[in-house]
């Protein structure tokens, strides 16, 4: 794109110029206002339009300026007014005006990400952070109501933001993208409005007592759509819509992450294994671990050191505990993998060469071999639990049955624990 200015911006800079003694912030809006109409007259009057063109359907840019102050309701230009805002005594301090600005900046920050996190993480008491966030907001917010918004628009930051956005608009794609959003405005406050009341249920859902800020987030509602039509009109009400905005934007991107996670998570659990393994073996396959090293079976014993076969393991929360299954391949006289349960025990596969008798020898022999061993390779020596015996009260004698003459009692046989 050519850098020679177009006869849009030149002409747009003269009427600035001509309007140079109102306020910074009335300009920009009456050029934001005219200059869709002034470039849709360029491109009525064709490529390579001059500025005489403009001039001669609009008339001079001073006497288009005149007629924007009276449809505006400004006073008119006093003669000389240039040079006496040129000859201006130094501004006041910005000290003031920076700090409402930079406020109501790092507010709108700080509202973004604990609203993200309040909703990535569905907890309402992240947004306990706003009680650090309400004072530096109440601060900014005095500032600006004493100073009034004058001196926070004339900062050097601002005017620095409003160059870029008026270079953007003069280019053909930057101008259509800002064109776009501004017609998204109406509908971007009724969406805020939806988003706050959509934030609150859903904390509510996971907590009740998150009810107690349903009230606040629905006055938020009622504000952002209540002031921000009116943005325009009084720069004010930016203390509003903006942090809104900000706050509206970071739940919105916390409650994306929230889903993605909810679901990826879901999926995970429905497809992947029950129980989450410490360790996997060389081909991926899930495995248990115990002190450290690899568990590949689980042998269950009763109380009498019988071994159980049939046992199905589950952990603490019902989740089965499901490892890798294998068998021999008949054809091939390998292990190979058949599947995977919480089935135990196990058979133990044992895979080399048996010789024609039949005796299995990993190294040497005949033929390669691979068997299923049910039996459990060892004995289980289960300790017996004793219980200590209860001692029974003792029943004094009675005096009706004198002890002389009660019959003597039998001794008792104890039969001995196996």
């Amino acid at each position: 794109m050519s850098d020679k200015p177009t006869a849009v911006r030149v002409y747009l800079a003269r009427v600035r110029t001509a309007l140079a003694d109102l306020p910074a912030s009335e300009i920009e809006e009456i050029l934001e206002d005219v200059r869709p109409h002034l470039t849709e007259l360029e491109a009525e009057l064709g490529e390579g339009a001059r500025v005489e063109a403009l001039i001669e359907r609009l008339g001079t840019p001073e006497s288009y300026a005149a007629e924007l102050r009276a449809s505006g309701g400004y006073p008119p230009a006093a003669e000389g007014a240039t040079t006496v805002l040129t000859a201006a005594p130094a501004s006041p301090s910005r000290v003031k005006p920076r700090i409402a600005l930079w406020g109501l900046i790092l507010c709108a920050v700080a509202l973004a990400l604990l609203a993200f996190g309040a909703a990535v993480s569905v907890n309402p008491d992240v947004l306990a952070g706003l009680l650090v966030v309400a004072p530096v907001f109440l601060i900014s917010l005095v500032l600006l109501l004493r100073g009034g918004v004058e001196p926070v628009l004339a900062l050097p930051e601002l005017a620095w933001l409003r160059g870029s956005l008026t270079k953007v608009r003069e280019q053909e794609d930057g101008g259509k993208f800002l064109g776009y959003l501004g017609s998204l405005k109406p509908a971007w406050w009724v969406l805020c409005a939806l988003a706050l009341l959509a934030f609150g249920v859903l904390l509510m859902l996971r907590d009740r007592d998150a009810v107690l800020l349903l009230p606040f987030l629905l006055l938020a509602g009622v504000a952002i759509v209540w002031a921000g039509p009116r943005v325009r009109a009084d720069r004010r009400l930016l203390w509003v819509a903006v942090p809104v905005s900000a706050f509206v934007i970071g739940g919105s991107l916390g409650g994306f992450g929230a889903a993605v996670d909810l679901i990826s998570n879901r999926n995970v659990y429905q497809s992947a294994s029950s129980y989450y393994p410490s360790s996997s073996d060389p081909y991926g396959n899930d495995q248990l671990s115990y002190g450290g090293q690899s568990i590949g079976n689980v042998y269950a014993f009763d109380a009498e050191g019988k071994p159980l076969t049939e046992v199905y393991l589950y952990d603490e929360e019902g989740r089965p505990i499901t490892l890798t299954r294998y068998a021999c391949e008949r054809s091939s006289g390998t292990k190979e993998k058949i599947g995977s349960d919480n089935r135990f025990p196990r058979p133990r596969i044992q895979q080399g060469v048996t010789d024609d008798q039949g005796n299995f020898d990993g190294y040497n022999g005949y033929r390669s071999a691979c068997r299923e061993d049910p039996n459990v390779p060892f004995s289980a020596a289960i300790p017996k639990v004793t219980t200590p015996p209860t001692a029974s009260p003792t029943t004094p004698p009675s005096p009706s049955a004198p002890s002389s003459t009660s019959a003597p009692t039998a001794p008792s046989t104890t039969t001995p624990t196996r």
